[in-house]
């Protein structure tokens, strides 16, 4: 059965999908922007304060579903410039130091609230 996820540790969402969704022993999680969850807004610095908040608005969410990040499978990474690639790469993979996902990243022409960075997950276990 289909369950949605959802908690304030992480920023509301933005348009009409959830969190995340689990079902089953998988959790899909909706792409995570540079948002404070506290206020909606984007967080200040480059793409390593991003990526950082990104991560941990990934975190809330899989952790608020009973997962870890351990439990990711696939991450579908989205960039607003592939210059930025060695330095999301740095903080994204102190998140993953172990058996990371199998990876996805893209150059997005734009993201929403013209932030550099955003990521979904599946986790499953």
């Amino acid at each position: 059965m289909k369950e949605i996820v959802s908690t304030a540790s992480a920023p509301r969402a933005i348009g009409p999908y959830s969190q995340a969704v689990r079902l089953g022993n998988l959790l899909f999680v909706s792409g995570q922007l540079a948002l404070d969850p506290a206020t909606g807004e984007p967080v200040a610095g480059g793409i390593e304060e991003q990526t950082r908040r990104v991560m941990e608005n990934l975190k809330a969410v899989v952790e608020a579903a009973g997962f870890r990040l351990a439990d990711a499978v696939q991450a579908t990474c989205f960039l607003s410039d592939l210059g930025d690639f060695a330095a999301f790469n740095r903080v994204y993979a102190a998140y993953f130091e172990a058996n990371p996902p199998a990876r996805v990243t893209v150059q997005a022409a734009r993201l929403p609230r013209d932030l550099r960075v955003e990521v979904a997950l599946v986790c499953g276990r």
